[in-house]
């Protein structure tokens, strides 16, 4: 392909330069293209050749396809090369321009310069050479000058070019004048016409106006008498505004055809005004005719097709049209055809034949009357000339002549019929009914297109209209019985309009089955069925019927139809024979005849409109009016379609029919009633109920029941109405009340109780007759105990400030007790489970932890049926149920050292009984309450037996050491004077001693005691005998077990080892919280763990239990080793009341993981029965760590099974969180929480150090002290605050190879730092586990770990030494952390030479908004022994983390330029973080001076050197007890 030069191709920017100068420049030669056409042609180009080069190519041969390919490859490539260069070039376009519009300018600028040359040049040769000045005309000259004119014109120009000056005004007036007399004396003494008498003679002229023809205007040319009239102006008055679209009908050359035809016939003519009128008078009725015509044409056209018809027209003379064709064809095919429609509707516009002169006339056929005529010509006359108008006119006057007729002749044939013609187009009304709505009437009319007479209903769409259409256009004969079905056809309509809000549903017909002779059969063809919605078995049947003397109005008959649903192949002869087939059909059972005067007319009732202005009704609230008699009548009150008979009487079924049903109903249960009456006043129905029988045969037998009828006043059954709902509302009236309550609403004498129930249908009244029996069962029940409570009331003895009755309805009792009287407890019979059933509550901010012993209470309750018994003990269990209610029940996570994901509940408790109550401290300890009489509670360890106390259960664990914890909280004065106060009413028991906890999950099955044995404290009365339905049936009766002698233990009486709800008379007076001779006692883990240090029996010094203070202050025992004998607890479930915990809360609450170390089964959760614990049966084995342990201990008495008395207050202590004893950092927790959660990490730490190879356990006779040694450096002892029992500490010692490597202020850190984060609350054993990683590390590296832990502990630090961010140690993994090691678990691993741990920074020294946190990260931290090397430790898979990215390259920067290698690297790299980490995100700050920098450079080796500011050296060394 050949080049193409590109100066032709220019772009856009040339182009418009071109044309803004004109024309092309040198340079622009070419045409002009935009690039993007140009890339397109290119392409466009390109893809031809290929299509053409794919259909060729196949017939040439192989070589000549390579040789085309090749050439359309190098034309291909050189054209797209060159585009490239163009569009290279086009990228420079701008300096183009600009150079393009200089040159243009410039270019410009010199082609002026040029013109303006040759120009010059041109005058100076050609023009200036011939140039003269001529001679100055001097004489004109000086006389225009001097005298201002000049007269030296030539006269010619004066005659033929000046106008002569015209006449004056003066002038003007008297030859108009003149001229008007000259016109008025031509017109009287020539020949007018009469149709040109509107005239008018004005400025010379005469005005002739003919209306709506013509106007025209005349004068003469002078006074002579044969001077011809001239014709000045011709102005045709015939418009058409309806075809016409504004435009003249007659065009200005016709009409000047016109004028001149009339000009020239004035001439020499003897009457010239009468041939002006007869031409234009002519030429306008035709014009007329013609307009007429044509809009006739264009309303068949366009809207009435053939309709109307141009029968005839003759231009100029007459317009004949037919209407109403369709009514002359019709009519000539029927018998009683109109003899007025042979002929057909016509109308003709003519000329008038016998006087041309008169306007155009309209003709009828067949003929109208005169007054008629004339209101049809007007439309002719009128100044709008319209043939619809004129058809509009006829057609109306056709209508209302024929609607007159077909009025005369209904008032013949129909009587009392009110029928009313009016309107247009006129419509005849007729009212069928009496009385009638204007929607309801039937309204006659003519249409308009077809003359055919239409009728119809407003309001409703009869199937009649039709028929009846057809014989108003027909047969008249058939109307009267026609208009007779319409009427009961809207009567029918009536009847559904009136029953639309009304539970009942009208239909004309019903598959009613019957015998051909049964009464219905008799009842009238017009009827209509009423089904009620509420009563499926029954159909109301209202029959129509004309009244005799009034046709147009309708009497109503109503029966009332009993109906079975049935089937086609059911025996109509036995009922009890039916078949499986859908029941579609209604088999009529009786039939009974309403009188319509009675049911209308009952009692206040008043259905028929009385419309005497002076009667007033019975009982009605509207006041007599003062209204003349001849005032107007008053108005009806219901809608002529509502038929107010017929509501009544659906109302009165629907009312009455359920009644009826439930008496019947209520007689076959024999339940005695009064039937169905009218209360007073007519206000409604009610049925009264005589007597109801008692729920069962004994409670009919009983005094409270006589007593119950003696208070029962009435039984009433109403009915209640909300809208179109409905229900039974049953109304117990009492008298008075047995019990006085507080409620204001229960103060009087009258006490009624309301019931309510869901009204059904027939088939659900028995539910509702079962429901109301259910109310009463529930109504005596309440009253059985509540009259028996009300006896005790009445005894003196009986403490009445304990509660109080806030409500008694005789279907609910509510009582008010505790402080204040702030609980309650509300009491209800459940007819449905046949028991008692109780709810609590409080108010005023009050408490109420009594649901967890909800279901012990309604056993008790259901068992004993005492409410005093029920009321003693909510008010002796309040107090210590609110505080137990007070221990966290939250789960927990991180517990479990090997699943830290699995929740764990704190605290769970389990209810026993009524006041035995289990505390289950995270699945392994339990804690055993019995709530006593007198403000005492005893605490056992729940893991023993109650059979045999060295047994212990297979669930629980024994809590070591709760013996000396809970004997610090014994107050014996309180103790001793509780018991002295009922010892005087309670002599001493012949038997001393009782299986513990008698009203508990084990005193069901006691041996024969006394009655004082019997008796449970603070209890003024006697239980039943009979054992409690939640009693175990497995487990064998153990009378008096406490009794039995083991070997090796003491012979005597211990009061706190059985002191169960027996008489406390029954206790020697020698009481002391713990017995003295109970040694040696066995290990608290033996048979738990195998290689335990614990497991061998190691005496315990007696001294631990024998002089226990009495109060939780009391001093450290001498000789006693500290934290003796401590185990560990576990577990709560379903508390009522929300504690705060530190630990992670889980949805899984209610999941029951097992110890630890193995599975094990959920044990009992709350609100199951008090004996069915496993807790209950004889010692099982468990299975653990694949050997199998017998869980039986030792036949020795064990501390913890032993009960211990505390007071209301002591528990209280207890269980409620409180600051820690000493001050410790941490949230406030239970002190039974803290003792319980030292104990548990205590167990798993020693379990930790038995499992660990790099810790080796020291044996030791401290029990419940644990020794080790770490990697032969150092020496820990961990134990229990002998002080308080409520917190761990270590003592660390350095073996004496290593002992000058430790300072003791280095130690004192590790020892706090374990105090306050490791075994800190939470308590999660894995913070410990963690610890002891740290401690197994190089000296060194341990070293660097105890400068972070100083930063840690002393947060001041930071900021003396200028750091940026503040340090935490992590002992377990946070959910925050890069998921390298699972969370929860231990945040310190070593793994050969590498220590992972865990750091969270925090930023400092910065001031954020209120609701903005600092910045804080979780650095991953992982330290090279071998290297020597600490960098950030990343996964492979991590994303983008701005932060973590940054602490990453500070680190490996920091390692680059590291100067001191022999130094451990751990701490410089920590400190480098802290004081030069910044953050993308962070705002900028001005940054210190140089010389401070230098001076904090290495703070590590400034803390080496001095002391530490600001940290007590002096730490307190003697927490832990002597060495």
């Amino acid at each position: 392909m050949a080049p193409v030069p590109l100066e032709g191709l220019q772009t856009p920017v040339a182009s418009n330069m071109v044309q803004s100068f004109g024309g092309p420049q040198e340079g622009n030669r070419g045409g002009q293209i935009s690039l993007a056409m140009l890339i397109d042609f290119i392409v466009q180009r390109t893809y031809h050749e290929l299509t053409v080069l794919a259909e060729l190519l196949p017939r040439k041969t192989d070589m000549e396809r390579k040789i085309e390919i090749y050439n359309f490859a190098i034309r291909t490539r050189q054209l797209f090369v060159r585009l490239l260069a163009l569009v290279k070039w086009a990228s420079s376009a701008s300096k183009v321009e600009k150079s393009a519009r200089i040159m243009a300018f410039l270019d410009k600028q010199s082609l002026l310069f040029v013109e303006t040359a040759d120009m010059l040049a041109r005058m100076a040769r050609e023009t200036l050479v011939q140039a003269r000045l001529p001679n100055f005309h001097i004489p004109a000259a000086v006389e225009v000058l001097t005298t201002g004119t000049y007269g030296r014109l030539p006269a010619c120009i004066r005659e033929k070019i000046v106008p002569p000056d015209p006449i004056t005004s003066s002038e003007k007036r008297a030859t108009l004048l003149r001229l008007n007399q000259v016109i008025q004396h031509r017109l009287v003494t020539g020949n007018l016409l009469p149709q040109m008498r509107n005239l008018n003679v004005e400025n010379g002229r005469v005005t002739f106006h003919v209306e709506h023809e013509f106007k025209v205007s005349l004068t003469v040319m002078g006074d002579g008498p044969n001077i011809p009239w001239r014709l000045l102006e011709i102005d045709i008055l015939v418009e058409d505004k309806e075809t016409g679209d504004g435009k003249a009908l007659v065009h200005s050359l016709q009409v000047q055809y016109i004028h001149q035809l009339i000009q020239s016939r004035l001439v020499d003519n003897p009457t010239p005004l009468a041939e002006v009128y007869n031409c234009l008078h002519f030429f306008c009725q035709s014009l007329q005719l013609e307009v007429l015509y044509s809009q006739t044409l264009r309303l068949i056209r366009d809207r009435l097709d053939d309709h109307i018809h141009v029968d005839e027209y003759t231009p100029g003379k007459c317009l004949a049209v037919s209407y109403w064709r369709e009514l002359t064809s019709k009519g000539k095919e029927q018998a009683n055809k109109d003899p007025r429609s042979e002929l057909g509707y016509r109308l003709t516009v003519q000329v008038d034949p016998h006087d041309p002169a008169r306007p155009l006339s309209v003709v009828h056929i067949p003929s109208l009357g005169n007054k008629e005529s004339e209101i049809a010509d007007r439309a002719i006359r009128s100044e709008l000339l319209s043939m619809e108008r004129l058809l509009v006119h006829t057609i109306y006057v056709r209508t209302r002549s024929r609607l007159t007729d077909i009025k005369q002749e209904l008032q013949g044939i129909l009587k009392d019929v009110d029928c009313n013609l009016q309107g247009s187009p006129a419509i005849l009304s007729v009212a069928i009914l009496q009385p009638c709505l204007r929607a309801e009437q039937l309204l006659i009319t003519v249409d308009t297109h077809t003359g055919m007479l239409q009728c119809h209903v407003p309001q409703y769409d009869p199937p009649l209209i039709p028929d009846l259409q057809n014989s108003l256009n027909g047969d008249h004969t058939r109307l009267p019985v026609l208009i007779s079905e319409l009427r009961y056809w809207i009567t029918q309509r009536r009847c559904e309009k009136t029953l639309q809000h009304l539970p009942a549903t009208a239909s004309e017909r019903l598959p009613l089955l019957h015998h051909p002779d049964h009464p219905l059969t008799k009842i009238a063809r017009h009827k209509m069925y009423v089904q009620l919605h509420r009563h499926p078995n029954v159909v109301l049947i209202v029959e129509l019927k004309e009244k005799d003397n009034s046709p147009c109005e309708v009497d109503f008959s109503f029966y009332l139809a009993v109906v079975k649903h049935s089937s086609i192949e059911d025996n109509p002869d036995d009922d009890t024979i039916e078949v499986e087939i859908p029941k579609v059909y209604l088999k009529v059972q009786s039939l009974i005849e309403l009188d319509t005067f009675v049911v209308t007319h009952g009692a206040y009732t008043s259905v028929d409109g009385d419309t005497d202005p002076d009667h007033s009704e019975p009982g009605s609230l509207k006041r007599k009016s003062a209204m003349k008699h001849e005032s107007p009548p008053r108005r009806a009150k219901q809608p002529a379609y509502f038929i107010s008979e017929l509501a009544h009487v659906v109302a009165m079924c629907d009312e009455r029919l359920p009644f009826v049903t439930l008496a019947n109903e209520l007689t076959k249960r024999n339940i005695f009633h009064q039937g169905l009456q009218v209360e007073a006043n007519a206000t409604g129905l009610v049925l009264r109920l005589i007597q109801l029988p008692p729920p069962t045969v004994s409670i009919g037998q009983s005094p409270a029941w006589q007593s119950l009828l003696k208070r029962l006043l009435s039984v009433s059954i109403r009915v209640q109405s909300k809208g179109m709902l409905k229900s039974w509302m049953t109304e117990f009236v009492f008298y008075s009340s047995p019990l006085s309550s507080t409620h204001p609403k229960e103060q009087g004498s009258r006490r009624p109780v309301y019931f309510q129930y869901d009204m059904g249908t027939v088939d659900t009244i028995a539910r509702t007759v079962d429901s109301l029996l259910s109310d009463w069962a529930q109504i005596v029940h309440l009253y059985m105990i509540v009259h028996d409570l009300s006896e005790y009331l009445t005894l003196e003895k009986f403490p009445l400030s304990v509660f109080s009755v806030k409500s008694y309805s005789y279907s609910k009792l509510v009582l008010c007790y505790g402080p204040e009287k702030g609980a309650m407890a509300s009491i209800t019979w459940n007819n449905s489970d046949k028991a008692f059933k109780l709810a609590f509550g409080a108010s005023n901010n009050a408490l109420n932890a009594h649901c967890l012993v909800r279901e012990q209470l309604e056993a008790h309750l259901n068992q004993h049926r005492n409410l005093a018994q029920i009321v003693q003990l909510l008010h002796e269990t309040y107090e210590p149920l609110i505080s137990i209610s007070k221990l966290p029940s939250l789960p927990q996570l991180g517990v479990y050292n090997t699943r830290p994901q699995v929740p764990v509940q704190t605290f769970t408790v389990m209810a026993q009984s009524c006041t035995g109550i289990r505390l289950a401290y995270q699945g392994m300890y339990c804690i055993e309450l019995r709530l006593r009489g007198g403000g005492l509670v005893s605490l056992r360890d729940g893991a023993y037996s109650h059979f045999d106390r060295s047994n212990v259960v297979d669930v629980f664990t024994p809590t070591q050491g709760l013996k000396t914890f809970l004997s610090k909280y014994v107050d014996e004065s309180a103790v001793f004077r509780r018991r002295s106060q009922s010892e005087d009413d309670n002599p001493p028991s012949p038997i001393s001693m009782e299986v513990e906890g008698a009203g508990g999950f084990l005193g069901h099955h006691k041996g024969p005691q006394s009655p004082a044995q019997q008796r449970e404290i603070g209890l003024r009365f006697h239980p039943p005998l009979t054992p409690p339905s939640g009693s175990n049936p497995h487990t064998p009766a153990s009378p008096h077990t406490s009794n039995i002698n083991q070997p090796n233990t003491h012979t005597s009486f211990s009061p706190a080892t059985s002191f169960s709800l027996a008489s406390p008379t029954s206790l020697p007076g020698n009481i002391n919280p713990s017995p003295i001779p109970v040694l040696p006692h066995p290990s608290p883990s033996s048979g738990l763990v195998a290689n335990s240090p614990l497991n061998p029996h190691v005496p315990s010094p007696g001294g631990l239990l024998s002089n226990s203070s009495p109060g939780p202050t009391s001093t450290n025992l001498p000789g006693h080793s500290p934290g003796s004998s401590f185990m560990q607890t576990g577990h709560t479930d379903g508390s009522p009341f929300p504690s705060s915990s530190q630990s992670m809360t889980s949805p899984a609450a209610s999941n029951w993981p097992g110890s630890p170390s193995m599975p094990r089964p959920s044990p009992a959760r709350p609100g199951q029965s008090p004996g069915t614990h496993p807790i209950m049966h004889s010692p099982q084995s468990d299975h653990k760590i694949g050997v199998h342990l017998s869980r039986v201990l030792p036949q020795k008495s064990w501390a913890g099974a032993v009960p211990t008395l505390l007071t209301h207050e002591a528990l209280e202590t207890l269980c409620c969180p409180s600051p820690h004893p000493q001050g410790l950092p941490g949230p406030e927790l239970a002190p039974l929480e803290r003792f319980l959660g030292c104990v548990y990490m205590r167990r798993q730490l020693q379990r930790f150090v038995q499992s660990e190879s790099y810790l080796t356990p020291i044996p030791t006779n401290e029990p419940g002290v644990i020794h080790f040694k770490v990697s032969e450096a150092l020496q820990c002892r961990i134990g229990l605050n002998t002080q308080h029992l409520q917190s761990l500490h270590l003592k660390i010692t350095p073996l004496l190879e290593h002992k000058d490597v430790w300072s003791p202020e280095e130690l004192q850190i590790i020892e706090k730092f374990f105090d306050t984060r490791a075994a800190a609350p939470p308590y999660k054993p894995i913070s410990m586990f963690g610890f002891c990683c740290m401690l197994n590390v190089p000296i060194n590296v341990l070293k660097d770990f105890v400068q972070i832990m100083r930063l840690d502990l002393m947060p001041p630090l930071a900021q003396q030494q200028g750091f940026k961010w503040s340090v935490q140690w992590m002992l377990r993994v946070p959910p925050s952390a890069i998921p390298i090691v699972p969370t929860g678990m231990a945040a310190c691993l070593v793994y050969r030479n590498k220590i992972l741990f865990f750091l969270q920074i925090t930023r400092i020294g910065i001031q954020y908004p209120n609701n903005m946190e600092p910045p804080s990260l979780v650095l991953p931290l992982v330290y090279d022994v071998s290297t020597n090397l600490t960098q950030l430790a990343e996964k492979r898979d991590a994303g983008p983390a701005p932060a973590m990215t940054t602490a990453s390259q500070l680190l490996k920067h920091f390692a680059q330029f590291q100067t001191n290698h022999s130094e451990c690297s751990l701490f410089p790299a920590v400190r480098e973080l802290l004081m030069n980490l910044v953050l993308p995100s962070e705002p900028q700050q001005p940054s210190p001076a140089p010389g401070a920098v230098q001076q904090i450079q290495s703070p590590a080796m400034q803390m080496n050197q001095g002391g530490q500011p600001g940290y007590p050296v002096n730490m307190p060394m003697g927490m832990m007890g002597p060495q």
